[in-house]
């Protein structure tokens, strides 16, 4: 790797897994990239073993280098070097990367090719238009390589166009930016088809170029970026042929989009400013996204969520571009006929709300409230940091149904009398919350909790530590009758047990 970009990059390790249910793999990669680059490094690298992100790129960009000379794509050496410093340039700097199937040398299935467009942003806030067309064509000549210059269609496509618009100051749901979104489409389009108007000199050509394309919008408020697109189109209708009947295409994120540092995927919009994410503790913690450090001040208006009708705008002003519709989410449901009963009221405002952290049994818990104007929580949230990925999600959809059913007028209390002291793993003492020192589970910390927030009740006291013990199964008074008979007096689990006798 002498005389390339790797020779000036210092490298770190950390151990990291795709998903929690997956042994963690040793991954050496660079000191800037932090543990989610470690982890879609983890999703994308082939095996189970360490990964050095150096020796994995070079994999693929030596594969991509000796079939373009055979091919003819890459003229010569020089050509070729440069091709393949281009590619490592690209990844070092976040701003372009191959699909998980060149990553993994995957030869069946469409591969792709995806640029990170918030990393073409220049320093006095503008877009940088020159290097997001030449990007866009050496993803298109490295696609085209790995297919063995065979395919009609190529997948070459761009992340992230909420967190670009944010970091331009522009709405997504607005004129402006639509016409930029619009614009990027146009520009990504021309370089592609001008690379392939390029190859297709080489190669021949099977394309004819389209006599009717269209337009780009005039004008932007990005400075340059009307302009360029209107270049980078007008370059594609002068070349006498295209070598593709398709080129730009945008698909549902994989590892790569993580890998990059986009936020969302396509033209999604952003989901919000924050995301919850583990801190340098190990603790689950509402963060600013990437966009919201970029947008500053103004993130929360930029970054806000946005109606259904807001991204099919967008698709509309966007999709003329591209050679294949781009990906929607669901449409919303047409509303029941005859009308349905009235639904649920919608939830208050909730200008505020609570944190708390504990470990359960050793078991790190956060648990966030929402509360409306009188401060009465509205929806609740739990996160955990070492449980499998279905007990996560189980406990999660416990907890929005909790709060739906806080949304429809379901006393708090009645959820407190329901879920303080059920038992189940993690249990037993409870580190973090002086008010509460021992738990039966999450739960019952998390409910007598809310208790005691919300509802002053002091009536709940923490329950002992044989009460806490895996084989603990409750006192007498706890558990439901099967027959109408008078119950015996409690006596201590052990001495339950041993009043058990085996016959057979």
């Amino acid at each position: 790797m002498s005389g390339t970009v790797w020779e000036g990059v210092a490298l770190g390790r950390l151990r990291a897994a795709p998903d929690p249910d997956s042994p963690a793999r040793a991954i050496a990669l660079p000191l800037a990239w932090g543990e989610e680059e470690a982890a879609a490094l983890a999703a994308l690298a082939p095996g189970s073993g360490p990964i050095l992100l150096p020796r994995l790129v070079e994999g693929w960009i030596g594969t991509l280098r000796e079939r373009g000379r055979k091919l003819g794509i890459l003229g010569d050496a020089a050509e070729a070097d440069r091709f393949a410093e281009a590619l490592r340039a690209l990844l070092l700097d976040r701003r372009g990367a191959p699909g998980a199937g060149i990553w993994r040398g995957e030869t069946r299935g469409q591969p792709r090719f995806v640029l990170n467009l918030p990393a073409f942003l220049d320093q006095e806030g503008g877009f940088d238009s020159a290097d997001y067309a030449a990007a866009v064509a050496i993803g298109v000549r490295a696609l085209d390589i790995w297919t063995g210059a065979k395919a009609p269609r190529l997948a070459l496509g761009f992340a992230d166009l909420a967190g670009l618009l944010a970091g331009l100051g522009l709405a997504y749901d607005s004129a402006g930016g639509r016409a930029a979104g619009a614009a990027i489409a146009a520009l990504t389009r021309g370089a592609a088809e001008a690379e392939s108007g390029r190859i297709a000199e080489r190669l021949g050509a099977r394309e004819p170029v389209a006599l009717l394309a269209p337009s780009p919008p005039a004008a932007t408020l990005v400075p340059g970026l009307a302009a360029a697109a209107r270049a980078a189109l007008d370059a594609a209708a002068g070349c006498a042929g295209l070598r593709h009947q398709g080129l730009v295409a945008l698909a549902t994120p994989d590892a790569v989009e993580r890998l990059l540092g986009a936020e969302s995927g396509g033209l999604a919009p952003a989901s919000g400013p924050s995301r919850l994410m583990l801190d340098r503790d190990g603790w689950v913690a509402e963060l600013p996204t990437r966009a919201a450090l970029r947008a500053g001040p103004a993130a929360e208006r930029l970054l806000a969520p946005v109606p259904h009708a807001a991204w099919l705008a967008m698709a509309q002003a966007v999709a003329p571009f591209l050679h294949a519709a781009p990906p929607l989410p669901l449409a919303e449901a047409a509303p029941a006929r005859p009308p349905a009963p009235a639904p649920a009221p919608a939830l208050a405002p909730r200008p505020s709300g609570a944190v708390w952290r504990a470990s359960v049994g050793g078991h790190r818990v956060v648990l966030r409230t929402t509360e409306d104007a009188a401060g009465q929580p509205v929806e609740l949230a739990i996160a955990l940091t070492k449980e499998g990925a279905a007990y996560r999600s189980l406990m999660e959809a416990m907890m929005q149904a909790v709060s739906i059913g806080l949304a429809a007028g379901v006393p708090l209390a009645t959820y407190v009398d329901a879920y303080a002291y059920t038992r189940f793993g993690p249990a037993g003492a409870v580190d973090g919350d002086p008010a509460i020192r021992q738990a039966t589970s999450v739960l019952d910390w998390a409910f007598r909790k809310l208790a005691r927030e919300y509802l002053g009740r002091l009536d709940l006291p923490d329950p002992d530590e044989a009460d806490c013990a895996p084989d603990a199964i409750g006192r007498a008074a706890e558990q439901a009758p099967l027959l109408p008979l008078d119950l015996p007096e409690a006596p201590a689990p052990r001495v339950r047990r041993r009043q058990l006798k085996l016959v057979g």
